[in-house]
Parts: structure tokens; sequence; C-alpha cells
């Protein structure tokens, strides 16, 4: 029988930790001892800046070492907010290290929000980057400190040292680790609290249907604070020895720059943005010329066949220049997650020669529950169910399609000082009411359909969910941002029709008109004819049958998701 991921342990236990799983502070002290002279946290800005895992204990165990001796003690919320950087990682796992519990929020949240969630989450300190550290001044009474992440203010992390050796009582596998605050997108914000077990059993269950190493360069592109990047990049690198490299904008030659500088080999994003590499990608090919794009297709397919069937990956050797000019070459595996992606964006990525991932989860399981093994993917899936991870699908229709419902050790305590909201998901005897609405098949793996507050009852009875509609339209290049929503048509009437609400894209006709304004008119002539493609494939009851183009984009969270509340 093959070993687990995370036997090495083993040889830790008792010794370095005691338990099932380490803490987050145990597991990189193991990491540490293991690879001290490896990259651990790098920068491209535009010069390579480095710590290695050595160098980063240290920086952590003198900045906890300062918070336990000016007022931080076991079990006390501190807040972390900024931009990706080696800063924010120091930051967040010197909290740790000092007992206390870490409170990440995201950076690009309004000042009045953020200052909703430190009170929320009753944080006695902050660590913030340098454009919001003004706006937040302790107040000597709940907020007691506030620390910077940036070198251009007062308090600057790496500066914070401790006058003697104070004394630091070390979490529990089974104590909080983390507050995460929710996205917004379900209106008021609620604080999932995560233990040290929750994150530790996630990223090695995870491991189970993903390979990762010591050698692996991981890509922090999304902001930290959310889940899915803090889990699938941090975490996972930390407990391999793997180098995180932080990206710093969501810009596509910043992002170009860095994958070639760093070599990354572990790529992880979101939906929007792997459908505008591939994009960018096939609007290349297309520009060769028809004869160029279809053998190039044809031999898509052929490599595509392949490695399904025969477990061979002929993808790199055959379009390598094609990846070279997307800087994608070194590229191993990419993972999609934070949405639902198309099977065809995902099998397009596996026939080009790169290992495509497509994962589920939600920040109350830490994130995640289900992963598309790269040895055994099925397009249509969002992935394996993880060791471990007890499913079901409640109240089923005649399709096999109900909620899914979830029981595992990356399943929360709780909402943070929030029983009313956390009895509405997790009941007594630890199921969480996910909300998604999917089924499994004989393998385990799931298949989503949708969330069911999101869900559309026709005048047919039949039900529709809008993400199925939306992912028609990922590879369409007119459209920029989709939403599809029920409207009623009559007022007398509960049923609804389906409208979709459509912003162009930009980009896409300003090929058109070589970079001049593009006419409004024909604008929506060419979204309504895409609109129209797309329904012919459409079944006859989830068809748009009203459609409004846009003039502004719609509001969206820092992971690219639509915030459908605000409309």
């Amino acid at each position: 029988m093959s070993k687990q991921p995370w036997s090495f342990l083993d040889d830790y236990r008792g010794s370095a930790f005691e338990g099932e799983w380490p803490t987050l502070v145990e597991m990189f002290r193991i990491t540490a001892s293991r690879f001290p002279d490896s990259p651990c946290f790098t920068i491209y800005a535009p010069d390579r800046v480095s710590l290695s895992f050595s160098q980063a204990l240290a920086a952590i165990d003198q900045v906890a070492a300062f918070m336990a001796a000016n007022g931080i003690a076991h079990g006390d919320r501190v807040a972390v907010s900024g931009k990706n950087s080696s800063e924010w990682a120091i930051a967040y796992l010197a909290v740790l290290f000092s007992g206390g519990i870490v409170v990440p929020i995201d950076y690009q949240l309004k000042n009045d929000e953020i200052a909703n969630i430190l009170r929320a989450a009753e944080a006695k300190a902050l660590f913030i980057d340098e454009e919001k550290y003004d706006a937040f001044q302790p107040d000597g009474h709940k907020l007691l400190a506030r620390w910077s992440l940036s070198n251009k203010k007062d308090g600057y992390l790496y500066g914070l040292k401790a006058t003697g050796t104070p004394a630091i009582k070390p979490p529990r596998e089974d104590e909080t680790a983390a507050i995460l605050f929710t996205s917004g997108t379900t209106g008021t914000p609620k604080g999932v609290m995560l233990t040290h077990a929750n994150f530790l059993a996630d990223c090695f269950l995870a491991q189970a249907n993903l390979s990762i190493y010591h050698e692996d360069t991981f890509y922090a592109l999304l902001p930290l604070h959310h889940s899915y990047c803090m889990l699938a990049v941090f975490i996972e690198a930390l407990s391999v020895g793997a180098e995180v490299v932080f990206g710093q904008k969501l810009v596509t030659s910043a992002i170009l720059h860095d994958l070639k500088a760093a070599k990354v080999t572990m790529f992880l994003g979101v939906p929007l943005l792997f459908n505008k590499v591939l994009t960018g990608i096939m609007r290349g090919v297309r520009a060769k010329g028809p004869f160029v794009y279809g053998l190039i297709r044809s031999l898509m397919a052929v490599s595509g066949f392949i490695k399904k069937v025969f477990k061979a990956n002929p993808g790199k050797k055959l379009f390598g220049s094609v990846l070279d000019k997307a800087s994608l070459r070194s590229i191993r595996i990419c993972i999609s997650g934070g949405g639902p992606l198309a099977p065809s964006v995902f099998k397009q990525y596996n026939q080009l020669g790169i290992d495509f991932v497509q994962g589920y989860g939600l920040t109350e399981t830490s994130p995640i529950l289900a992963l598309n093994p790269t040895h055994a993917y099925k397009e249509t899936s969002v992935g394996k169910m993880l060791p471990h991870v007890e499913t079901r699908i409640d109240e089923p229709d005649g399709e096999g399609r109900g909620e899914i419902v979830v029981r595992g050790p990356m399943v929360m305590q709780g909402y943070y000082q929030n029983p009313e909201a956390t009895a509405e998901v997790l009941d007594k005897d630890g199921w969480l009411h996910t909300g998604d609405v999917g089924y499994l098949d004989q393998d385990n793996y799931l298949y989503l359909t949708g969330r069911a507050k999101n869900l559309i009852v026709t005048a047919g009875g039949k039900n529709v969910y809008p993400e199925e509609i939306e992912n028609a339209f990922q590879l369409r290049g007119e459209v920029d941002q989709i939403m599809v929503r029920g409207y009623r048509a009559a007022k007398d009437s509960q049923a609804e029709d389906i409208e979709a609400l459509i912003f162009p894209s930009a980009d896409f006709f300003a090929t058109q008109t070589n970079g001049q304004p593009a006419d409004k008119i024909e604008v929506e002539r060419q979204v309504r004819a895409a609109v129209d493609a797309v329904n012919a494939e459409l079944l006859p009851y989830q068809r748009i049958l009203k459609l409004t183009v846009l003039d502004e984009p719609l509001e969206m969270t820092t992971t690219k998701k639509i915030k459908r509340h605000v409309l």
C-alpha cells in the first residue's frame, strides 16, 4: 500500500507535535528544520527579493516575541490587511506564533467596512499596509496597537523587537487559528472560525488528489486573505517547503513577467483569469490564419486524446512555442477555484499539455472539499471528494440533484459570536449545509449545478440555475461579464423568465476598431448575436429571453465573483 502524502509527519509526532495534526506553528517549524536554506517567500518588484525558511522563521519569532511583550495574549485577535507580500505572510504567522488568532481582512474593502470587521472580531491589534495606515488609529481601549506592513510608516514589521524573552503559550490543534470574514457576496459578513486542525487536515488531505513537491514554486496572485489562496497556495506550499512568489497585481504584463522570471510551476487562479489567458492564446493562434488555426486545433484534439487515454502528455512538446509566448512553459499544474469553470476551458488547457485541476469548497470548509486528480480527471466535474469527507445529497430531484451536505475534519467551528447563523448551516451532528446544488457519481466525483438561492423556476415548472447558463459564455470574447437572473414577465405570476445582464468586453471590440471607441449599436448587435448563438445550444427552458447590455461593469469581489446581492 502506497504511503499517504502526510506519512512523513509520523517521524515528528511525539517530538515536534502531539495529536493527529500539527498546528500551523508546529508545521512551519518542521518545514524550516527540513529545508532551512530553501526559498520561502519571494517577490519580484521588479528585482528578486527572497527570504529562506530559516530567515522567515527568525523574523516570525522576532515579531511574535514583540507582540507577546506588548499586550497580545493567548487567544487575542489580531487583524492583518494589506497587499500580498512577505510582510503579510510574516505578520500572519507571527500572530499564530504569539498564541493569537489571526483575522485576515480584504484590503480592497472600504475603510468603514474594515473598521466594522475590526469591531466584530474584537481585534486587539492591526497590521496594515501604507495606503490605509493613517485611517486606523489605536484607541487605547479596544484596538491597542497598529503596526505597518510597509517600511514607509512607523511600526514597520521588521523593526518590531522585544526586550527580553516573553513567555508565550503556544496554540493547540483544536483551537481557533483564524477568523475569516466572508466576502460580502451574501450581504452582511460573517466570521468563519477555523482551527489549526481544520487547516492542516484540509492541506494534507487535498494532497491525496494533488501531488505537490518541495521543488515547486507557487504563485500567490489572488488575495491571501481569501481562504482559497490562503490554503491552496500559502499553507500548501509551506507544508512541503515550496517557494511562494507573491503577485503584485492582476495585470497581464505583470503576471507574465512573474511567471517567466520565477519559473512558476503551480498557478492558482479563478475562472475569469484562466478564460482571459486562454482567449489570448487562441486569438494569437487564430491570427496565423485558418490553416494554422485548424492544424493547431486538430493537434490539440489528438494531444487531449493521448493524455486522457494513454496518460502521456505530448502537449508541452507540440505547443512549446505557444506556451512560451504565454509564459506558461514552466507551469506544471493550474488550479481553478472560486467559481465554476466551463468544461471546454478545462479541456483546452489539458490539450495544450498543462495539467489543469478544478476544485470545490467553501470558506466554511477551510476551504477545499473536492479536487480533480490530474491522472484521473473528469472535465465536467468539480473534483473527487477528499478522503475523510462524508457527503450526502439532500432532497434530490428526479435527476439526483440536491443540496450538497458535508461532514469532515475541515468543517468550521462556527461563525464567531453568531450562534443563530451557525445553527442555520451546521447541525448538531456536524453536517454543514453548503447551499450549493449538485450530485455525486459512482466514483465519488462531485458535479455542481448552482446555488440553491439563485434558482429560477420557469412557467413550465423547470428549475434553472443561472450558473449553468453563465458558464456557456466563458469563452465568448464579446462578453466581459454576465449575470443571469429570473424576472417576472407577468405581475400576477410567480413563474420567472430568464434575463441576462451583460457588460461587453472593451478589449474584444477594441481589436475591431484599432483602439477607437466602438459603435454602441454595433456592440449591442454582436452581443445579441452571441446570446443567440448560446441560446441555440441551451435547452429550450434555459434560453435567455431578455437581454440588458450594460454601460458600466458589475461590482465584483476580490476573487472576481459578481456581487449578485447589490443588484
